[in-house]
């Protein structure tokens, strides 16, 4: 297990230069070009991510029962389900997604709800 990987395909910070052959066709092959050399492939060790992974959801779990036992002092409410989107960046890092442009690229949903006690 010491030896799991994982790939991630994220965007490369470094902006493509450079990029022979690229002129032409009102700048289209520029364009196309710039748009491929923008992601960038990252080895990461699965445990990296899966430690990040838990430090992440030990402090939604906190954030979420804090926000349940609040809702359930001011009225005769509960919360019973939480989705959030969720990213895994080119470092590891796992990071909340908070909406508009960067929802919809490659986001990973989790979805929390309530199970009631037996």
């Amino acid at each position: 297990m010491a030896d799991d990987y994982i790939w991630i395909v994220t965007e490369d910070t470094q902006p493509a230069t450079n990029v022979e052959g690229a002129r032409g066709r009102g700048g289209v092959v520029e364009k196309a070009r710039e748009f491929i050399y923008r992601f960038k492939e990252v080895k990461l060790p699965v445990a990296q991510v899966e430690q990040k992974m838990n430090e992440f959801l030990q402090l939604v779990g906190r954030l979420f029962k804090n926000v349940d036992e609040q809702i359930g002092f001011q009225s005769n409410m509960k919360l019973d389900e939480v989705e959030l989107m969720v990213e895994i960046s080119g470092e590891g890092e796992v990071k909340l997604v908070a909406g508009g442009k960067a929802a919809g690229k490659g986001a990973i949903t989790l979805k929390f709800k309530r199970v009631e006690p037996k």
